[in-house]
């Protein structure tokens, strides 16, 4: 979205008040005028895209993470608890483009533990979520976004699927996470014993694919 730069003269109680509003939100005074005008005149921006974006994420999610409190409108945090010895917790962050393109923005996985046992089966699983993905989305004619696994961390871009509503990216970048965090849970309850439960999850991601490109 284009932006100006213009002059304007407002009271010193004004400018403290957006400078402390602007502080507890962690934005800058002049994005915190824009949205106020915006909102005030019925006018778009990408917070308020990026806010509606991630309620049609959380309306999905539902109880099933924690949510957590973030200073950006272009973040999302959610936390879950593995069943698996020690009940680590795994993260799922969402950073969203501002102006998305290619992509809607970025989701980051990270599983938060000190055992190298757990911190092995993470990248393993995730080796293998990759392979999955970009065979099925390959089929359909979608490159497979770009990625990175490090160590107890995996980040892979959200791809933009075209000219979609903001209900639809949020409902697509939702089900997608549902769609892995199941299948993180079912990996980890039995590792060993993931191979006999692989098929099924593999065709419930083919089958969400039907519907959501993300």
């Amino acid at each position: 979205m284009k932006r100006s730069v213009y002059s304007l003269v407002l009271m010193d109680d004004v400018i403290k008040a957006v400078d402390e509003q602007a502080y507890r939100l962690g934005t800058s005074r002049s994005n915190l005028i824009n949205q106020i005008l915006a909102e005030r005149l019925s006018c778009v921006t990408p917070e308020m895209r990026m806010r509606d974006i991630f309620a049609y994420v959380e309306e999905l999610i539902g109880s099933a993470m924690q949510i957590q409190q973030q200073r950006s409108a272009s973040l999302l945090t959610m936390r879950t608890v593995l069943e698996y010895k020690y009940r680590p917790t795994i993260s799922y962050k969402v950073e969203l483009e501002r102006a998305p393109d290619k992509y809607l923005g970025t989701l980051r996985v990270q599983i938060r533990t000190q055992s190298e046992r757990l911190t092995e089966l993470f990248n393993s699983f995730f080796l293998y979520r990759v392979q999955t993905e970009s065979a099925q989305l390959t089929a359909k004619g979608w490159e497979y976004p770009d990625w990175e696994l490090t160590s107890g961390c995996f980040t892979r871009r959200l791809l933009n699927a075209g000219e979609v509503a903001d209900e639809q990216a949020g409902e697509a970048i939702g089900r997608y996470i549902a769609d892995l965090d199941l299948a993180v849970k079912t990996f980890f309850s039995d590792p060993r014993g993931f191979a006999a439960a692989a098929p099924d999850l593999e065709k419930q991601y083919g089958q969400m694919l039907r519907k959501y490109i993300v």
